[in-house]
C-alpha cells in the first residue's frame, strides 16, 4: 500500500448546506509524514519529537490559528520519571468563537509516542499520528465555519510517559472552569471493526444527546461505552487511558474518541501503510459533526458531572 493516495475532497451537509469539511488528501498526508521513519517514533526529547512539532507548528500556523501570548504555539513543562527530570512541550493553537464568553473546548490529541525499542522504530500511525492529523481537520473546518465558542486546539506531548502534558496544561489553566468540555482523539484511524468508541457519556450523560444526533458516517457506527466501571475493569476501562484523564480528575467533562487496541498497538508494526484512509477520513467526518452538535448545542454553564 506504498502508493499516494489521491482522494478526492468531498462535500457534506451539517446545517441543510453543502459545505467542503475539510481536505482529505491532506489528511491522509500528514498522517503519513507523522508516522514516517524520519521521526523515529517521536519520543518525547528526541530529535524526531523536535521534527514533529516543528512540523505540527508549521501546520497550525497555515491554518492561521492564534498562539498564546508570544509563545510561537510553544507550552514548555518540566516533570519527573523515576526520578529523573525531563523537558515537554506542548503545542496549542486558538481559533476564536462567535460567542463573547470566556468559556472554551478544548479539542486535543497527543504527538509523542515511544521511540526507537531494540533498533526498531515505533512510528505509531495509530497511536497517535492519526489524532494529530485529525487535529488540523478540524482545525480546517472550524477556521471556514466559525464554531459557537472559542476552540482551543492542543497537541499534547509525553502522553506516553504518563499523560505529563495534559496534566500541565489543566494545572497552569486557572481557572480550569473556563474550559467547558474536551474532546480528545487518539487512535482514530483503525476502526476495523467499523465502530468508532465515545468514552466518557457515563460520566457527563449531558454530551450524550449531542453525539446520538452524529451516531453513523458511511459504514463507521459511534459506541459509547469504556467507562463504566461496573462494566469495565483494568484496561477496558478508558477512563484515564489518554490525555482527557487529567481534564476528568479536574471534573472538566471530556468525551474521548478511540478505537479498540489492535494486534499494532504499541508495536513497531503501528503503520501508515496499516490504516485504511476510507475507514479514517470516515471517523473524522464523524468526530467533526460530533464537535459541531457540540459546540452549538453545549450551554455556557456546562459543568462537571
Amino acid at each position: 500500500m506504498k502508493k499516494v493516495f489521491l482522494i478526492a475532497t468531498v462535500c457534506f451537509s451539517l446545517t441543510g448546506f453543502a459545505q467542503q469539511l475539510f481536505d482529505e488528501t491532506a489528511l491522509i498526508e500528514n498522517l503519513k509524514f507523522l508516522a514516517s521513519d524520519s521521526l523515529e517514533g517521536r519520543r518525547t526529547g528526541t530529535p524526531g519529537n523536535s521534527k514533529a512539532r516543528k512540523y505540527i507548528k508549521e501546520q497550525f500556523k497555515k491554518l492561521k490559528l492564534e498562539s498564546l501570548g508570544h509563545s510561537n504555539y510553544e507550552m514548555p513543562f518540566q516533570f519527573s520519571v523515576r526520578g529523573e527530570e525531563r523537558n515537554g512541550v506542548n503545542l496549542i493553537g486558538v481559533l476564536k468563537g462567535k460567542a463573547e464568553s470566556q468559556k472554551v473546548l478544548v479539542i486535543s490529541a497527543h504527538y509523542d509516542h515511544v521511540g526507537i525499542r531494540d533498533g526498531k522504530i515505533y512510528n505509531g500511525a495509530d497511536d497517535n499520528a492519526s489524532g494529530v492529523s485529525a487535529l488540523f481537520a478540524l482545525a480546517e473546518y472550524f477556521q471556514k465555519n466559525r464554531p459557537v465558542h472559542t476552540l482551543i486546539f492542543v497537541a499534547f506531548d509525553a502522553e506516553e510517559m504518563g499523560l505529563q502534558g495534559a496534566k500541565a496544561l489543566v494545572e497552569t489553566t486557572k481557572p480550569v472552569d473556563q474550559i467547558l468540555a474536551n474532546i480528545n482523539m487518539d487512535m482514530v484511524s483503525r476502526a476495523d471493526s467499523n465502530q468508532l468508541v465515545a468514552c466518557g457519556t457515563f460520566y457527563y450523560p449531558q454530551l450524550k444527546p449531542f453525539l446520538e444526533k452524529v451516531k453513523e458516517q458511511d459504514n463507521i457506527k459511534m459506541i459509547f461505552g469504556h467507562d463504566d466501571p461496573s462494566r469495565f475493569k483494568g484496561k477496558e476501562n478508558w477512563t484515564f487511558s489518554s490525555d482527557h484523564g487529567p481534564f476528568h480528575s479536574a471534573s472538566i467533562p471530556f468525551i474521548y474518541f478511540g478505537v479498540s487496541d489492535h494486534a499494532d498497538y504499541h508495536q513497531p508494526t503501528d503503520d501508515f501503510e496499516k490504516v485504511n484512509p476510507t475507514t479514517y477520513i470516515s471517523c473524522v467526518k464523524l468526530i467533526l459533526r460530533a464537535v459541531v452538535e457540540i459546540d452549538k448545542g453545549l450551554p455556557e454553564n456546562n459543568g462537571g458531572g
